[in-house]
């Protein structure tokens, strides 16, 4: 598939810098083609330089200092604010949107800024599924070992070479996520993990997931879910085609678990 053709949120795992290098100037390219603004925020290592990109004024290499204030622990919100701005920037420019190629391994060494990378990655999520970003989110396997990229990538809608079995995204409002892919007994814990940094809020009414894209889930996942919903006060509509799973949540006889037919 190529780089056009791929979702709007993106993951890419990498251990060897030359090969994420060279999949940064295809996205460059694919944004070109789509009339976008394009931003590439390099790595420390990278060897992709201003020159070396096409695209005159439509390409900025961007320093990771101006993208992210630094290499600290991210404000969420205010890192979603500082894209959206980019995004209607470009827009008025004449673009047809933006698109952000980053490696953003420097944002998430520590426990305490994955995590709050990690909650900045799901709302930027709803932010790009309605509006015209793209993003490709790279991170060096190599340099900050695979549990800590597997937690940041399965919050995105695809995940490169990063482990993972399932991807938790958001949905187009704060009460809506989208489940894809297989929970099994090795996913227990990233998936409670990932729905602990979910904005998931029900408003006033029940949250649903949306498992149209879920192929299998265990009893060890859906009592992860209900754990979640009990902790929220909430009910999780979790909504599949497979109706094996309303039969399982029958039998753990959830309270704050409800599973309907994906529509």
């Amino acid at each position: 598939m190529s780089p056009a053709a791929k979702a709007g949120h993106e993951c890419w795992s990498y251990d060897d810098q030359e090969l994420f290098d060279a999949y940064a100037r295809k996205c460059v390219d694919a944004g070109l083609a789509a009339g976008e603004r394009v931003w590439f925020v390099q790595g420390r290592h990278s060897g992709v330089t201003a020159g070396s990109l096409p695209g005159g004024d439509a390409v900025r290499v961007v320093s990771f200092e101006e993208a992210y204030s630094g290499d600290g622990v991210v404000d969420p919100a205010g890192q979603v604010a500082a894209y959206t701005a980019v995004t209607e920037e470009a827009l008025a420019g004449g673009y047809t949107g933006l698109r952000v190629v980053a490696d953003v391994t420097a944002l998430v060494r520590t426990d305490e800024q994955r995590d709050a990378f990690a909650r900045y990655e799901y709302i930027i999520g709803r932010y790009m599924r309605l509006a015209p970003m793209r993003a490709v989110c790279a991170y060096d396997r190599g340099e900050l070992g695979e549990r800590a990229v597997a937690e940041l990538a399965c919050l995105h809608e695809s995940s490169h070479d990063a482990g993972v079995t399932f991807q938790l995204h958001p949905g187009v409002t704060s009460a809506e996520a989208m489940l894809d892919g297989e929970l099994d007994m090795s996913a227990e814990e990233l998936f409670g993990t990932a729905l602990e940094r979910t904005d998931l809020d029900r408003a006033g009414g029940d949250v649903v997931v949306d498992g149209a894209g879920l192929r299998f889930i265990d009893h060890r996942a859906l009592l992860a879910l209900e754990k979640y919903a009990a902790s929220r006060r909430t009910t999780a509509v979790l909504r599949t085609p497979t109706g094996a799973v309303a039969r399982l949540a029958g039998l753990l006889e959830l309270a704050h678990v409800r599973v309907e037919g994906a529509r």
